[in-house]
């Protein structure tokens, strides 16, 4: 199944709840490549299986069967630590609602995934600096999410998908909480971020006018993907 160009792969997967005495198909038989660069977005209704499959490509969660591949690593190998780092390392994530920690600045926020990831203390701090200027905020580096309105929350929320430089970026309705305007702005600038630095975007979205700017467009409809 591996492909050199492949970021994700995904082949086969199928993922089951149980629900008391009934099992859920949310998932069925689902193949997508996600290769370098590539803009996708995943549309369908509530409910259909996108951020199910989101969570299964970014390997927050297993199918029950098939196959993913994270940058040649069959992610059912690895174990928990290993998959963290591999998400750590390789993946970005953005979702409807910032998740940014409240007691902390923007900058501690952005800064976060590198400590984790073991980056010395100023040189995390220097690069979340450098990615916030490029999201427009520099200006609020040391502001609290409580401080920041909803587009700034989202713009420090992506500058902390992007600081490690991951390979692709996971993105689940990153603008739906946000008003018109202030979502062409984010879309606008995750589209900017994909041409500077080569990160693939991967958007669950039910925006259609969002999803046709996009290289590539999947409908998700009762657990199946099609193009």
């Amino acid at each position: 199944m591996s492909n050199p160009q492949a970021i994700i792969q995904c082949r086969g997967v199928t993922k089951t709840f149980s629900e008391g005495s009934l099992d859920v198909d949310v998932l069925k038989g689902v193949d997508i490549t996600v290769r370098r660069g590539e803009k996708i977005a995943i549309l369908g209704t509530s409910g259909s299986g996108k951020s199910t499959l989101l969570h299964i490509l970014g390997g927050l969660d297993l199918p029950t069967k098939g196959r993913v591949n994270v940058m040649g690593h069959d992610i059912a190998s690895l174990n928990d630590t290993q998959r963290g780092k591999l998400r750590n390392r390789s993946l970005g994530f953005i979702y409807q609602f910032h998740h940014l920690l409240p007691e902390f600045t923007a900058l501690e926020n952005v800064a976060m995934p590198l400590l984790i990831g073991k980056l010395k203390v100023s040189e995390a701090r220097e690069r979340a600096a450098s990615m916030l200027e490029k999201v427009g905020l520099e200006h609020r580096l040391d502001h609290k999410p409580g401080q920041l309105s909803g587009g700034e929350r989202q713009r420090a929320a992506i500058a902390r998908a992007l600081v490690t430089n991951p390979k692709a970026v996971l993105a689940d309705e990153p603008t739906g909480n946000l008003d018109q305007i202030t979502a062409i702005k984010i879309f606008s600038l995750m589209q900017s971020l994909n041409k500077e630095l080569g990160t693939a975007f991967i958007i669950v979205t039910h925006d259609v006018s969002l999803a046709k700017k996009m290289d590539k467009r999947y409908q998700m409809v009762n657990g199946i993907l099609r193009a």
